[in-house]
Parts: C-alpha cells; structure tokens; sequence
C-alpha cells in the first residue's frame, strides 16, 4: 500500500452505498477517537485486525526535486512500527502502573477529519484516508500538539463491520518535540 495518496479529483455524485460506507467509516473513526481519549486502550486495539501493521516512518526534510525520498521506506527507521501483538504488549504496561510516562495519565483529544474512502485492491477493502489533530495535555504545563495524515486499509469482518487492517500515519512534523510519544494517533 503506497503512503502516497493519488491527486485529488473533483467532486462527483456519490451514490446510496458510497455515502453509507463513508457515513460507517466516519462513525469507526468518531469511536476509535472516544476510546483513545477514555483511555480505553485494550477496547480500541479491537478495531484492529489481527494482521495489523501500524506504520509512522520517520520524514526528513527535502527540496522540492528530492521530496519522493522525503518520507521513510518500510524497513527503515520509523516513529511507530507496530503489531497488534506489540500494541497489546504497550496496552498492557499502561495498565500496570510501570508507564511512568503516563501516570498520572495524559489527558487528549484526537480530531479526525478530510475523510475519503475508495475500494481497496481486494473485495471487501476500502482505502481510508483522514487527517488528524491530537492534541495532549499533562500536568499542569506539558501540552504536545500532533498533527498529520493516516491512510488505513480498511477490512470487511464476517459479520458486516470493519476491521482497520493497516495504518500508515503521516506526522506534518519530522522532529517531535513531546518529552515522550505515548499517545496513539
């Protein structure tokens, strides 16, 4: 799956089931954002399919004639290059009380936004994209600002829902100010 978007094209009619898959995703999104901002870490991981791959790769500042190697390739280094098992491992030591990073817990509001589905390359899968706005407060002075785009796979389950198969989050930033990234976006 290409971080890459394709070029925006104009608008065009949209039909019934169009606007009921983009009505479904916006409600996934609207959800995932609640349960990150409820700190209910272990009920947002059950959006995720088992095969799931969370991918932020580092960016680098380019000029213009070299911005196709301004983001970073898989197999790099990344920001975030996760499984669901290893986003279970990280849910897990919130909940021990060993994230001394989080304790007492980071208060957040995660804003999504600009969303567009397309069908994906299989049956059954769409292409989300979103951008996003997470902002962090901590005690009394820390606040961290996130900004950026995500593009998921999307992944129809048996029963009817969608399952959020891959996650490729675009940070507008390439250095991270934030004392620490304990905040999924």
């Amino acid at each position: 799956m290409s971080i890459h978007p394709p070029e925006p094209t104009a608008p065009s009619a949209v039909s019934d089931d169009e606007m009921r898959l983009h009505f479904e995703v916006q409600r996934l999104y609207a959800v995932e954002a609640r349960l990150l901002d409820q700190h209910r870490y272990a009920d947002w991981l059950e959006l995720f399919a088992e095969d799931l791959h969370y991918w932020a790769p580092v960016r680098t500042n380019r000029l213009r004639r070299q911005q196709a190697l301004a983001d970073g390739s898989p197999g790099e280094v990344a920001i975030f290059d996760e499984t669901k098992a290893s986003l279970a491992w990280r849910i897990r030591r919130f909940d021990s009380g060993m994230a001394w990073a989080e304790d007492p817990p980071s208060r957040t509001r995660h804003l999504i936004s600009n969303v567009l589905v397309r069908e994906g390359e299989a049956p059954g899968e769409y292409v989300a994209e979103s951008a996003f706005l997470c902002y962090r407060n901590r005690l009394e002075r820390e606040v961290d600002l996130y900004a950026g785009g995500r593009t998921d796979l999307l992944r129809r389950t048996g029963d009817g829902g969608l399952l959020i198969a891959r996650r490729t989050i675009l940070l507008d930033q390439n250095v991270l100010l934030a004392k620490n990234l304990s905040t999924f976006l």
